[in-house]
Order: C-alpha cells, then sequence, then structure tokens
C-alpha cells in the first residue's frame, strides 16, 4: 500500500495501534536538536516544509516509515523527521489553545494533584515543561526549577486518561 507522497506504509502505521517500530501509534515524544528539518516525505530526497528551533519541543508522532516518523506539533503542522532527532523524554506545552486569551491567564503548577492543592507556580500559556509521570488525570511537571503538578488536561503533550511512570 502507498501512502502521502509514495512512500509505503504497513496498515498499523496509518492509524490506532502499533507501528513499524513496535511502538504504540500515535505517542508523543520531542525534539533531541536545537535544529530538526521537517520534511514533505519520508527521506532526505524530499523538500524541508518547516525548521523547528526549540530542543523539547513535543511532538506527536502519527505514522512511521523505516527510520522516519511523521508527525505533528500543537498548532497542527505535520511532516517527516529522522528518528534521530527525536527523544522519548516527555514534555508538553502549558495550554497553547489560550494563548491569544490575554496576558492574565496562566496554567496552575500545583504542590499536588488536585484542584485544591496549593498553586507554586502559574504558567503562561505556550511554555515548555518536562513531564515526569501522568496519572490519568495529573501530570507531575519540571518548569525551570520549579516541581509540582498539572492538571492533564490544561497540556498538549499527554493524551486524556494516559498514565504512565
Amino acid at each position: 500500500m502507498l501512502g502521502i507522497f509514495g512512500a509505503p506504509v504497513s496498515a498499523d502505521a496509518q492509524g490506532a495501534g502499533k507501528g513499524a517500530s513496535g511502538l504504540p501509534l500515535p505517542r508523543f515524544v520531542s525534539l533531541k536538536s536545537k535544529r530538526v528539518n521537517i520534511r514533505v516525505g519520508p527521506s532526505t530526497d524530499y523538500a524541508v516544509s518547516w525548521m523547528y528551533l526549540k530542543e523539547g519541543l513535543p511532538m506527536e508522532i502519527i505514522q512511521e516509515y523505516e527510520n522516519w516518523r511523521r508527525v505533528r506539533d500543537a498548532d497542527g503542522t505535520e511532516g517527516w523527521v529522522n528518528q534521530a532527532l527525536l527523544s522519548g523524554e516527555r514534555t508538553a506545552i502549558a495550554a497553547p489553545w489560550m494563548r491569544s486569551k490575554g496576558s492574565d491567564v496562566f496554567v496552575n503548577l500545583r504542590r499536588d494533584p488536585q484542584g485544591s492543592a496549593q498553586t507554586i507556580a502559574r504558567l503562561e500559556p505556550g511554555v515548555i515543561i518536562r513531564i515526569r509521570e501522568c496519572n490519568g488525570n495529573w501530570c507531575r511537571a519540571e518548569a525551570g526549577t520549579v516541581e509540582g503538578w498539572v492538571n492533564q488536561g490544561e497540556i498538549w503533550g499527554a493524551y486524556p486518561g494516559e498514565a504512565f511512570k
């Protein structure tokens, strides 16, 4: 079967399930390098459509072909990147959908995984955080030198209900 741009893809790589790597699709990863080219197809023969300049940016792998991964960013931009430029380290973006809502909108980083817990930091929408674990409702995260818990529904980088350590 031929996928986008004529690249052969397995049936597993086209939807929920496992990709050619044996890992689940879709899944979140992060950029390993400060400079990553996103291409229109799964090879260096394809044109670069976008360049990311931020190490640690979360990406969602939605398809696999050999050593290439089709990824999507928080804004919905899609393209292909070599797997060597991706890391399994989990990161997330604080409420990217709230970036244009004003300067008084924040995502609370809390001391404990509950809405009534003390707020220890207020994150601006668009801030990248490191995710250490998620319990399905809350994620333990680091923002700079501060560590706490963020509501899983207020980040892009973990699926609703996803739990991991």
